[in-house]
């Protein structure tokens, strides 16, 4: 390979940082976890491991990131200070560049494509809405969870104003897809979705072959090289390394300081300009079109089947069928009760749902919240103040019980999908509250059926435990971020 290529090669590497809320509904708090001694739960020995290590060595200002939600709310209360380098980072390439290296995601790592078409919308207003509250400024991309996609998915951020996400090579419908160049993917009113691929080899490389990353500069000669030689000669070709960003020191020890030397020294000398995908969109443009392949993502080969049903990628996983299946009925009876009892006060109870991420970021009172969107002449009493309240807490709830993480792993016995149980029975609880529908005694006997496999463990146990403590605490429920009446 000529000099004269090698030089119009660039490099990117994204970093999708993220963990699963492990929060108790009831509390707010994060109980103890066992297996992170020696710190008090996993966010804490992450953020130890991880997410401070590598901002100390800068590499998120050099590499392309988002970061969940979710994991950014516990940090703001715990390392607000760790949360400000970040946003920093993406500032300088914004002064620098004209274009930030940091991009959004849904907010609470939803499977989108097996989720309805208002969750879709929420998911990904919520998303953008914490994005910019935080960074001030729009997100061009997305990290989508589990890179999980559809066409429905792709309008939806297309039309709340996302151009380009990141996908797997095997999610492109094009025959002979060439993942050193991005695509374009033609939707309605003449709008397209920018996807750049990343490098398969290259991301498992780095996420599961601990040898191979523990030299940047031989990485560099032995991977890195040998890929780009791989692909079609394409002018302007971008090379994309893809993986969970706690690689980068916790899942592999040390491997932020590789990181570091990578994209500071390794790759530069060896002629790849270190760019992220808005910054080479502005240099070059996408001009290649190309097909999707819908309901695939990039931790399951069997498209989306790991988060509701039975493939091989988990052992004795029969049980997630009808734990997706409860918790999509139920879901369906929580939206009819929000819907037919917010209708009495909004014209538009479900702009008035995506709104509420205000009032979950502190950017609204309550009271201004219900202002902004209740029916004209209205007044409201305080009773009435204490339902709306009760109905959107539910929502919020509505939302969370739907972590991926929950169907990720192969049994029930571990804390994500009791988590989300929790938050189930957490949504079914407030709406009661609510509306004096009571839909426990469905809940109850439906997950009956959702049993662990490797101890005495159903999903109708701890939804019963938690449907206990909510009403033992009953109205003096600690309930998420205060809301102003």
């Amino acid at each position: 390979m000529s000099e004269e290529i090698l030089l119009s090669s660039s490099l990117c590497v994204h970093g999708h940082f993220y963990q699963p809320p492990r929060e108790d509904p009831l509390t707010g708090d994060i109980p103890q976890e066992k297996g992170a001694e020696p710190f008090h739960d996993w966010n804490e020995r992450i953020f130890a491991e991880s997410y401070l290590p590598n901002l100390e060595a800068g590499n998120f200002s050099l590499m392309s990131y988002n970061v969940g939600p979710t994991l950014l709310t516990w940090m703001d209360q715990i390392y607000p200070q760790a949360v400000a380098m970040l946003i920093e980072a993406d500032r300088q390439n914004v002064a620098r560049h004209g274009v930030g290296n940091a991009i959004a995601q849904p907010y609470n790592h939803t499977i989108l494509p097996l989720a309805t078409h208002e969750d879709k919308i929420t998911q990904i207003a919520w998303g953008i809405a914490d994005f910019k509250q935080r960074f001030g400024r729009a997100p061009q991309g997305m990290w989508l969870p589990e890179t999980a996609v559809d066409m429905d998915v792709f309008e939806i951020m297309a039309q709340q104003g996302i151009t380009f996400t990141i996908l797997a090579p095997w999610q492109g419908a094009e025959e002979n897809l060439n993942p050193s160049q991005p695509y374009r993917v033609a939707l309605s009113d003449n709008r397209f979705m920018n996807v750049f691929f990343y490098e398969a080899e290259l991301s498992m490389l780095v996420s599961f072959d601990p040898t191979a990353t523990s030299n940047a500069d031989l990485f560099v000669q032995n991977h890195l090289k040998r890929m780009d030689q791989k692909f079609p000669l394409v002018p302007n070709r971008i090379l994309t390394i893809a993986s969970d960003g706690e690689l980068y020191g916790h899942h592999q020890p040390n491997r932020e300081k590789f990181l570091a030397y990578l994209l500071q020294q390794a790759a530069p000398q060896a002629g790849y300009e270190v760019v992220y995908p808005a910054l080479w969109m502005k240099k070059y443009g996408v001009d290649e079109s190309m097909l999707l392949q819908e309901n695939t993502s990039w931790s399951c080969h069997h498209g989306v089947s790991r988060w509701n049903g039975t493939c091989t990628c988990t052992e004795n996983a029969s049980w997630k069928t009808t734990f997706r299946n409860v918790f999509d009925s139920l879901a369906t009876d929580l939206d009819k009760i929000y819907l037919s009892q917010s209708a009495l006060y909004f014209n538009n109870p479900k702009a008035a749902k995506n709104g509420f991420i205000k009032v979950i970021k502190d950017q609204r009172t309550f009271h201004d919240f219900l202002m902004e969107f209740i029916k004209p002449g209205m007044e409201l009493s305080k009773e009435e103040k204490n339902k709306l309240h009760f109905l959107f807490q539910a929502q919020w709830e509505r939302q969370r019980m739907f972590t991926s993480c929950a169907w990720f792993f192969d049994d029930f016995d571990r804390i994500e999908p009791q988590n989300n149980v929790a938050y189930l029975a957490q949504a079914i609880w407030l709406t009661w509250q609510a509306s004096g529908i009571d839909l426990s005694a469905k809940a109850e006997k439906a997950l009956s059926d959702v049993k662990s496999n490797r101890r005495s463990l159903s999903a109708d146990s701890v939804f019963l435990n938690h449907w206990k403590r909510a009403n033992a605490y009953g109205f003096k429920l600690k309930q998420g971020p205060p809301f102003v009446l």
